[in-house]
């Protein structure tokens, strides 16, 4: 077993060192109650959701659906589901890092009273996700809407804290495309699908691995950890050691323990080379305008054009530009000359090199590239 230490100092009775890489027996609240404070980069919760069922649920043909009957998600009423949800969203809060997140999905029956608790626990929503399935299973009865959808939450630690999103990596996983926040994905299916020893589901409701992999490339990088409270057959963990992160899962059902660990034991971690994603241009460091000329990559008095040659504005010794009695800075000129609100002057203003117009941004991507790699 590897063990990380925690950047806080621990509380009397629990642990100093994170368990990374590993399945926790037990209940996940007192399983949390055992790791340090602030350690972990984020958690992916998916709770019990606390279906209510009345009886069993046959298709047409009067087959048995396999649905969630499990004593796990058997509550005695909602008092007693919401008790549950603070409490493992209270120790959620208290083992992620600062700049840590919490993800927690659930359906209609749930993801509203998680929510609430999610918000009085004190995080902060950035976003809702739905995710659209794409096979979904039909309503037998026929008394209510085909429920195709579940809900996810994605929250920072607190208003105002720094989170990790790799926004250039999630629009090119989505063709050059600003990701949405309606995913449409398969359940699982397949060879995917776990069986246990009988050929029935291992899991009710085990998730796709495509669901995690589109959440774990967004919001961590390699090297952070990942805590599942409800690790189920460990479709988490099994993802987050194919990416290069770090793992802990809590799961009291030794049957699903068992499943998990195998599976996980099968997976192999990608290359350093292929765990790499599109950086955040957030990330990147900042370049004045003004550190391109006193470099030299411009002049004092060189001229800059926008893409057509329609507007023309003349490089001043300080970094500020002067067109048509305008002065100011790259983006104030930019915007002035088109009557703009506002202006990306590195993408609007071209200077132009051996007879071509480049874009002045170059010249920042070639300064940033000598500064080398930044976190």
């Amino acid at each position: 077993m590897t063990t990380r230490t925690g950047p806080g100092a621990a509380a009397p009775g629990r642990a100093e060192a994170l368990p990374i890489n590993t399945i926790l027996a037990g209940d996940c609240i007192e399983a949390m109650q055992a790791l340090p404070e602030a350690s972990v980069d984020l958690v992916f919760a998916d709770p019990p959701y606390n279906l209510q069922l009345r009886g069993e649920l046959h298709r047409p043909d009067n087959s048995r659906v396999d649905a969630v009957d499990d004593a796990w998600d058997r509550f005695t009423g909602f008092e007693a589901y919401d008790a549950f949800t603070r409490g493992w969203l209270a120790e959620a809060r208290r083992v992620l890092k600062p700049t840590g997140a919490l993800w927690v999905i659930g359906s209609y029956h749930n993801i509203f009273r998680v929510g609430a608790a999610v918000q009085d626990a004190g995080f902060w929503i950035l976003n809702d996700v739905v995710w659209r399935k794409a096979n979904p299973m039909p309503n037998f009865r026929g008394k209510r809407l085909t429920n195709a959808h579940e809900t996810l939450i994605w929250a920072s630690r607190a208003e105002g804290a720094k989170y990790t999103f790799n926004y250039e990596a999630l629009k090119a996983l989505n063709e050059g495309v600003q990701m949405r926040s309606d995913w449409v994905l398969p359940l699982c299916t397949g060879a995917e699908r776990l069986k246990d020893g009988n050929g029935d589901k291992a899991h009710p409701t085990q998730k796709p691995e495509s669901l995690l992999y589109r959440v774990l490339v967004g919001t961590t990088n390699p090297g952070d950890v990942v805590l599942d409270p409800f690790f189920g057959t460990g479709t988490t963990g099994a993802v987050a050691k194919a990416l290069g992160r770090d793992f802990v899962g809590i799961e009291r059902e030794e049957s699903y323990r068992a499943i998990a660990a195998k599976r996980i034991g099968r997976v192999r971690k990608l290359d350093a080379g292929a765990l790499a994603v599109t950086a955040s241009k957030r990330a990147a460091p900042r370049v004045p305008f003004g550190q391109v000329v006193e470099r030299g990559l411009l002049r004092p008095g060189e001229v800059l054009t926008c893409a057509k040659g329609q507007r023309a504005a003349r490089v001043r010794a300080d970094g500020t530009l002067v067109a048509d009695g305008v002065t100011g800075s790259i983006h104030q000129v930019g915007a002035a000359l088109e009557g703009a609100p506002s202006c990306n002057g590195w993408t609007y203003w071209h200077v132009r090199r051996d007879g071509v117009p480049v874009p002045i941004d170059v010249l920042r991507q070639q300064i940033r590239a000598e500064m080398g790699p930044h976190p």
